[in-house]
């Protein structure tokens, strides 16, 4: 296969796979609050149920897929079962029955991001060129299952599962038209350590790296704030098309991913990462400012804590990344992604939306029979003064790395974007 059709191809699938989380995740808090009248504390276990499949996935991953399947076979394995159990989803409507189904979807899905970008690094010619180019189409997947879900009118019914399970079937049957890409490591023995990074705990000596994982760790408990509460939010405010709105937080992704090599060529890793944390500081104090006041105002307001996801996320988490990548030799660069990936989606996720949910539950106001109403104010200030802690740790003690030997100071080149 020619590298345009390739990439081609791959960005479809990188569209099909961000459309399925994109048309449930960002809104399913409002479908459980409303709908099923969950607790603020299960809204966050059921949001924690992604990080406990992002905890599973390296074990999948490491353990199964790399010594025995095919990874574009095993990839649309797992889209056929995850949309069978995402259509059996709306079937549960108590806690009991809807947690152990959810865990067991995210288990399903959680691996595919994992797999998808291995099998494109490995089949891209110049995958750092083209990698970033292909991602995008993952935003723009994430957009339209959010604006889908808001044209079904879907945001607080079991519609979402239902479309995200039919696009996970498609997902599923394009996968096997992925090129074979057989298992990397057949009849290797590989260790648990192996699987889950812990190869690189030796960067730890590094004082700035050990603060660098400390923040990351966390900042993801004022983090998942946005993602447990804002649906929640948003449908006691009773905003239209909640879920399409919300998107414009992707869209913000893809330009502040365009600028990201620009920031950290001209300020390095740590006034950027440090932009990103301030952003998150400012997102939270933009939503308690939102409550209560004018609804013209209101509007801007929460707008504008939507829109600045790109740096939130670019900024923190992609220059972290890189950050990673950089400090760690070519021996341990696997290793090391692997262990901030289980620091920042799996125990780092699973804290935060647990605490998030608890938040939410601790500050439930006396309402009317059949309404459920929240203190916003007190709920969005917590991640807000959060963010702040870890911002004030982070500039007093991480150093960026010094230049390495070989290193060639210039202007990003707009080719390599």
């Amino acid at each position: 296969m020619n590298q345009t059709a390739l990439k081609a191809q791959l960005s479809a699938f990188m569209f099909l796979q961000y459309f399925i989380w994109g048309s449930w995740y960002a809104s399913m808090g409002a479908y459980l609050a409303k709908t099923l009248q969950f607790s603020g504390q299960q809204i966050g276990l059921a949001y924690g149920a992604f990080a406990i499949g992002s905890m599973i996935a390296p074990f999948f991953v490491g353990l199964i897929a790399d010594r025995y399947f095919a990874s574009e076979k095993l990839l649309g394995f797992l889209g056929l079962v995850g949309g069978v159990i995402l259509c059996a989803i709306p079937h549960a409507d108590t806690f009991g029955t809807f947690y152990p189904l959810l865990i067991l979807y995210c288990a399903t899905f959680a691996p595919t991001l994992a797999l998808g970008n291995s099998l494109s690094l490995h089949h891209l010619a110049n995958a750092k060129q083209d990698f970033p180019r292909v991602k995008i189409l993952s935003a723009v997947g994430w957009i339209a299952g959010g604006v889908t879900l808001s044209v079904m009118k879907g945001e607080s019914s079991p519609v979402q599962f239902y479309l995200a399970g039919a696009i996970s079937v498609v997902f599923g049957l394009f996968a096997f038209t992925l090129p074979h890409t057989p298992p990397k490591k057949v009849g290797a023995n590989v260790s648990v350590g192996e699987v889950l990074g812990l190869d690189a705990l030796a960067l730890l000596k590094k004082p700035s790296f050990a603060i660098f994982i400390v923040c990351m760790f966390l900042i993801c408990v004022p983090l998942y704030f946005y993602f447990v509460n804002m649906a929640v939010y948003l449908g006691q405010l009773e905003w239209p098309n909640a879920a399409a709105r919300m998107t414009l937080a992707q869209v913000s992704d893809v330009v502040f991913l365009f600028l990201l090599p620009v920031m950290l060529w001209r300020f390095g890793y740590k006034l950027t990462i440090a932009i990103g944390i301030v952003a998150w500081a400012a997102r939270y104090f933009l939503l308690s400012n939102s409550v209560g006041a004018p609804v013209e105002a209101q509007a801007a307001l929460i707008f504008g804590a939507i829109l600045l996801h790109g740096v939130c996320y670019d900024f923190l988490f992609i220059a972290g990344q890189l950050y990673v990548d950089d400090e760690a030799n070519e021996r341990m660069r696997g290793a090391a992604q692997g262990f901030i990936a289980f620091i920042l989606w799996g125990v780092g996720a699973f804290v935060g939306t647990l605490l998030a949910g608890m938040v939410m539950s601790a500050n439930k106001l006396d309402s009317a029979a059949g309404t459920v109403l929240h203190d916003w104010k007190t709920i969005w200030l917590i991640p807000a003064v959060g963010s702040c802690a870890v911002l004030a740790v982070f500039l007093i003690f991480f150093r960026d790395p010094p230049p390495k030997p070989g290193d060639v100071v210039e202007s990003p080149k707009e080719e390599s974007w």
